[in-house]
């Protein structure tokens, strides 16, 4: 069974950290390209950051800077370090894998995407 389980949410204050985690089973990520997704209360799930098999990164702009996609191979999982966090960065976080490498601004795109986790709620509240 082909399954993404996010962890490493909760609630922080403006200006800290957090580290999201997406671990992969039933199925290897190496030949997966990978995307964080995000929705906020009211909003639209978007694309926030994408990294390629290779190790290619791209980020929406409200992130960038701030926000790093990463992948560790041995342990089959893919990761999202959050600094300066946001009140607006508030929401529920997705990782989902596709079985491809992409170009933007399709890296952001969920249309791209076959495998998807349950999500982990971020909330940044002071």
């Amino acid at each position: 069974q082909f399954q993404l389980v996010e962890s490493g949410g909760g609630l922080v204050q403006p200006g800290e950290s957090l580290r999201l985690s997406c671990a992969a089973s039933g199925f290897t990520l190496d030949y997966h390209s990978i995307g964080w997704f995000r929705m906020g209360p009211g909003k639209e799930r978007e694309g926030i950051a994408y990294i390629s098999s290779s190790g290619d990164t791209h980020y929406a702009g409200s992130v960038k800077g701030r926000f790093t996609i990463s992948r560790d191979s041995a342990k089959n999982s893919g990761y999202l370090q959050m600094n300066s966090l946001k009140p607006e960065d508030t929401g529920r976080y997705y990782c989902a894998a596709a079985d491809h490498d992409m170009f933007a601004p399709a890296t952001l795109s969920e249309r791209e995407y076959r495998y998807w986790g349950r999500g982990t709620q971020v909330t940044i509240s002071s």
